[in-house]
């Protein structure tokens, strides 16, 4: 099987498409795809359609929905000997498992790619770690889940999911400061802020890469922009560790390394 959520939601049995059509069943398949190979309780599908207003009629109207699934799943293994929909989309006590290996999934990948290119920064190979890190950002294509209804449980799903991918690509771009590519990610850093405004950590890193390119005054200019913003829509200054960036640019220090832990802000869902 075949399963792609970091983009539009693709799940594929034997080359062939099971993506229902009509969103409700889409819904269902999307956590169904996210926790492939663990059971998945009825209870946390008829949240994800109905929320906390679940009608009397929801286990008959979910099985429905699985029935339609498994007759997705039924053309796409045609004659397949031995396997039947019932196989794939199994029946568990309480719920439901759609069977599938780790390596099936995109976002099982993404997770594998990011923990090695995290691992590689951490003991100091951050060159290694630039290159594991972009793999895994580049396994999204848009934003997870793009043409799927979002419920509750999908939306915490994404929520989890986005802060996973803003990790990555901040310590991606902590690795390619390291290696000296500091030159090549300004225009992406500055796009980056633009879209989080109030993202700190976005925001010592572009300070940076500005400084180390040359551009001092506009990396101060960018401080000053960050701490009008914050001042303004939520009443705070910036972060002593970024401050502390601020002062040592102000004073001219030769060697400026990244502070860590600035703040951070969780973000909207990335887009692109």
């Amino acid at each position: 099987m075949e399963i792609k959520v970091l983009g539009p939601l693709v799940v594929r049995e034997r080359g062939m498409s099971i993506v229902p059509s009509a969103g409700k069943p889409r819904q269902i398949l999307a956590v169904l795809a996210l926790r492939a190979g663990r059971v998945v309780p009825a209870a946390t599908l008829m949240e994800e359609i109905w929320g906390q207003d679940i009608p009397r009629s929801a286990a008959t109207t979910l099985q429905t929905y699985i029935l339609q699934l498994r007759r997705k799943i039924a053309t796409a293994l045609g004659d397949t000997p031995g396997l039947t929909p019932k196989d794939v989309l199994v029946t568990c006590y309480g719920g439901y498992l759609l069977k599938a290996a780790a390596q099936d999934s995109d976002l099982q990948e993404f997770h594998r790619l990011s923990s090695a290119g995290s691992a590689a920064l951490e003991r100091g190979d951050a060159r290694a770690a630039a290159d594991l890190l972009a793999r895994a950002l580049g396994l999204w294509g848009g934003a997870a889940l793009a043409d799927v209804p979002v419920g509750p449980v999908l939306g915490l799903d994404l929520v989890g999911m986005d802060e996973a991918r803003m990790r990555a690509l901040e310590q991606r771009i902590e690795a390619d400061l390291s290696i000296g590519r500091h030159g090549t990610i300004v225009a992406e850093l500055r796009m980056l802020v633009e879209r989080f405004p109030m993202q700190e950590s976005l925001v010592a890193h572009l300070m940076l890469a500005l400084h180390r390119s040359g551009s001092t005054w506009r990396a101060l200019e960018s401080f000053q922009r960050l701490r009008g913003t914050l001042v303004e829509e939520l009443g705070i200054e910036p972060s002593a560790r970024l401050q502390d960036l601020h002062g040592r640019m102000l004073a001219g220090c030769p060697t400026l390394d990244l502070p860590q832990d600035t703040g951070y802000v969780v973000p909207a869902r990335l887009s692109a």
